[in-house]
């Protein structure tokens, strides 16, 4: 077999780069959702369903009471006003899971409370508050209005019927969801599988996540922040701290049990950017080199079964690569849906954005007063830019940038 020719970029640069638009193409060509799973209906908020409900209930199963009162045949209450009081023989009650267990007949009435299950042959229930009643135990009450038929009653199958589809597969359940599905009998669900995920972030210099940083090291600051955003995704993160820029390590991290491998750090063409040549020379490198500020050392690839996805060590680099590619990853194979979980607004900027073409670029913003305020393209490593920002701008590669007063769109953050 030939040996593998394998383009090493350290200390070299990137003699081209690729753009966004061909770095997605290769990576949805690699997503697809996970196999489904079932688990109890209590685990089940925020999962995706493999596959449409559909019901083989009613929902109610019975015709039931909406309000406290008495069941009575409504016909037996016609010209009944506070004026022209019509007497009704009480012959029971039924309560929400006790029903009355009898007929009824006109001129007669059961005491029923909301949700009980309605006596055979009533139609209606009177209020109680409809009734003059000295003793609720009285066996006769006096009618002070008329009910039509149907009034005050939930019908069999008013909330579902038996054999719609009341949940299409792909949807993410909420938990009014998970009430219906419990009401229709089902205690457990199949859903998505959650994506594995191992987070690798490398660094000689990095300190463990909250560390007070010392001489010359500073505190992991990409482990939180991917971490949050993983989970967000629906990712189960794996993730033990900062590694060494080791080979052995990097590689280890490479090869873990997981869906994706998220690897900070180590991926531009320093002299200890390991990563990309380790996903060379054991998988597919796909894409090194990104057309994009910042976030330009992305790559995208494969070890066996695992997509890779190598972040920059910069914060504010590695935060807007997850936004693209990272995120995107996790979200698609859990079954939700590619796209940013950000909401998006319009609004004029007040002062221009500057770019090039040929480079698509990922601007923090702040929102005040209706207007847009640019805050930064640059800076990859100020991570203040970023929690200062409200959102971001994204200006694409076939654009020198928004003159100010230009309308723009805006992603925000929350």
């Amino acid at each position: 077999m030939a040996k593998r020719v394998i383009d090493d970029v350290r200390m070299r640069g990137f003699a081209q780069r690729h753009t966004v638009q061909s770095a997605l193409e290769w990576l949805d060509a690699q997503l697809e959702p996970l196999p489904a799973e079932a688990v109890p209906l209590r685990a089940a908020a925020a999962r995706v369903l493999a596959n449409s409900i559909v019901s083989d209930v009613d929902v109610p199963g019975f015709d039931r009471a909406t309000m406290d009162g008495y069941a009575v045949v409504a016909d037996s209450t016609e010209g009944a006003a506070a004026y022209s009081r019509l007497p009704l023989t009480v012959i029971g009650e039924s309560m929400p899971g006790r029903p009355f267990d009898g007929s009824m007949m006109p001129g007669q009435a059961v005491r029923v409370m909301t949700g009980a299950p309605m006596p055979r042959c009533a139609d209606a229930v009177l209020p109680a508050e409809w009734v003059d009643a000295d003793d609720l135990g009285d066996a006769i009450i006096s009618a002070l209005s008329a009910v039509p038929p149907g009034k005050n009653v939930g019908k069999r199958g008013e909330d579902i019927v038996r054999g719609t589809t009341v949940l299409e597969a792909g949807r993410m359940l909420r938990p009014q969801d998970l009430g219906l599905l419990s009401s229709i009998g089902h205690g457990e669900v199949h859903v998505i599988r959650r994506p594995r995920v191992r987070l690798a972030v490398t660094g000689n210099e990095l300190l463990p996540a909250g560390t007070q940083p010392h001489d010359f090291h500073i505190a992991d600051a990409n482990g939180p922040m991917l971490t949050a955003l993983i989970e967000r995704d629906g990712g189960i993160v794996d993730f033990c701290g900062p590694l060494r820029d080791d080979r052995d390590a990097i590689l280890e991290a490479l090869h873990a049990e997981a869906d994706i491998v998220v690897v900070s750090g180590g991926s531009s063409v320093g002299v200890e950017d390991l990563a990309p040549t380790l996903v060379a020379e054991h998988g597919e490198l796909a894409v090194h080199g990104i057309a994009m500020r910042p976030s330009s050392p992305t790559g995208l690839g494969r070890i066996g079964h695992r997509i890779v996805i190598l972040l920059p060590g910069n914060p504010v680099s590695c935060l807007c690569a997850y936004d693209f590619f990272g995120g995107r990853a996790v979200r698609a194979l859990g079954g939700r849906s590619k796209a940013w979980p950000y909401r998006s607004v319009r609004a004029k900027l007040n002062r221009k954005i500057n770019s090039q073409i040929g480079r698509l670029d990922y601007a923090r913003v702040k929102v005040e007063n209706g207007s847009v305020e640019p805050l930064s393209i640059g800076g990859a490593s100020v991570l203040s830019s970023a929690t200062r920002a409200d959102g971001f701008v994204i200006v694409g590669d076939d654009s020198e940038g928004f003159a100010a007063g230009t309308e723009v769109e805006v992603w925000l953050y929350a």
